[in-house]
């Protein structure tokens, strides 16, 4: 047994990395800010340690491996204690590529659609074969001996480019980080770094241009409903409140019906890369239409609760693309519902680059309001607003406060989408709260 110290533990990575290293016997200890995040209740839940930031932690666990989160430079106060004393130190990527040297190992990367494609694909397989999976909800899980490890490999910064996987799944290449990335050609260089480091072989959307453009060492599969043009193709697709429905061929043949109680066509597509993926490791295909129909979704994607007549959806989403997928599934469902859409722009340097995609993705709901921009701890700025945004988007009605939720009291029986990468929780929580006393008071 060994003894690992994680310097960020409550990251949506690296909460879920020290889980799966507990689970594996291993003693586990972190730091992190003391403000609660959703990520540290596994790890609680776990009886791992979460202790405050401070230089005496390094010195009082000089006998442990540390793991770096990736959002800490040096200067970072434990960072600096542990490169001055000179402990051993790893990288998050380099501590997620020890898990994935020891197993048959399955990356998801993509701009969009990677966390909700990772948690899919570790569902099914948990239940079919001994798996172990980091997810990128904060959920992660090791087993020993497991015939499978399932990782979310995150592209920002290049953080997956040492990732050298059996098998990837590529759900798209968007130019989502232009606060890093230079172009869509850099973001498009990067995949192909990392499709470069895949083993046995890759599935990639087949409708993505630019993932038509890599040429990796390993063989690739298309996905997609193109029969012409992919490999593994989804037909006869029938689209219900109740969930999607499809016929699978590979090359041609034939491998049945699936459905997924998913919604929007992009969830289609995500269960048919994780067919894909278990038709080439010879997984019971009844087995996997099984288990399909008992996922029930991941953290922050498409998150729904009721209260009285209205349906609250939480969801991560945070791109144009993103926004559309949200809005697609939230119609499927809801067909005869309005679609109201309360969105938090995230970093000024996305709304600048993407404001009219925005705009033209929003539109697609019934009413939309906006939070104020969240920026980031490298952007606390910027030379736009959300008011700007607004007026761009012709069903624009407000910039919402905690404490002007009475925008939103009008509507009923209506599905209300909070969408955002930032805080957009405390304004769904301020809305709820107030829809709850309104509801209880005209009872």
């Amino acid at each position: 047994m060994s003894k690992y110290y994680f310097i960020g533990i409550k990251g949506t990575g690296m909460g879920p990395l020290a889980q799966i290293v507990h689970d594996q016997g291993h003693e586990v200890i972190g730091s992190d800010i003391e403000q609660y995040t959703y990520t540290q209740a596994p790890l609680e839940a776990a009886g791992i340690e979460i202790l405050p930031f401070s230089s005496k932690n390094v010195d009082a666990h000089q006998d442990a491996t540390f793991v770096r989160g990736n959002a800490f430079g040096d200067e970072q106060v434990e960072v600096a204690r542990a490169l001055a004393l000179g402990v051993k130190m790893i990288s998050y990527p380099e501590a997620v590529q020890e898990q994935i040297a020891q197993t048959t190992s399955i990356a998801v990367a993509g701009a969009h659609g990677k966390t909700s494609t990772t948690g899919l694909l570790a569902h099914v397989l948990k239940n079919i074969a001994p798996t172990s999976y980091l997810v990128g909800d904060g959920t992660g899980r090791g087993v020993p001996n497991s015939r499978f490890f399932v990782v979310e490999a995150d592209e920002y910064r290049r953080h997956f480019k040492d990732y050298a996987p059996d098998y990837a799944i590529l759900t798209n290449i968007d130019f989502d980080h232009p606060d890093y990335y230079t172009d869509i050609n850099d973001v498009t260089s990067a995949f192909s770094d990392f499709a470069n480091n895949v083993k046995k072989a890759i599935f990639a959307w087949g409708d993505d241009k630019h993932l038509r453009q890599l040429h990796p060492k390993a063989d690739i599969y298309y996905y997609g409903v193109n029969p012409t043009r992919d490999d593994f193709v989804a037909q006869n697709i029938r689209k219900s409140t109740k969930g999607s429905h499809f016929d699978v061929t590979y090359r041609g043949k034939d491998l049945g019906e699936f459905s997924v109680p998913l919604y929007g066509q992009h969830s289609i597509l995500n269960a048919l890369a994780v067919i894909a993926v278990a038709y080439m490791e010879k997984v019971d295909l009844d087995l996997l239409r099984e288990y399909l129909m008992t996922f029930t979704g991941v953290k922050r994607r498409f998150s729904e609760k009721h209260i009285a007549d209205i349906t609250v959806i939480d969801d991560y989403a945070h791109h144009p693309s993103e926004i559309d997928a949200t809005l697609d599934a939230a119609r499927q469902k809801y067909p005869d519902k309005q679609i109201i859409a309360i969105f938090q722009p995230h970093t000024f340097s996305r709304v600048i680059a993407y404001k009219d995609e925005f705009a033209r993705s929003l539109n697609a709901a019934d009413k939309v309001y906006l939070a104020n921009i969240f920026g980031s701890a490298r952007e606390q700025s910027g030379t736009i607003t959300s008011e700007d945004l607004g007026k761009e988007i012709e069903k624009f009605g407000g910039i919402i406060e905690e404490s002007n939720m009475g925008l939103l009291m009008p509507y009923q029986n209506a599905v209300m989408v909070f969408m955002g990468a930032g805080d957009i929780e405390k304004y769904e929580f301020a809305y709820e709260k107030l829809l709850g006393q309104l509801r209880t008071d005209l009872q």
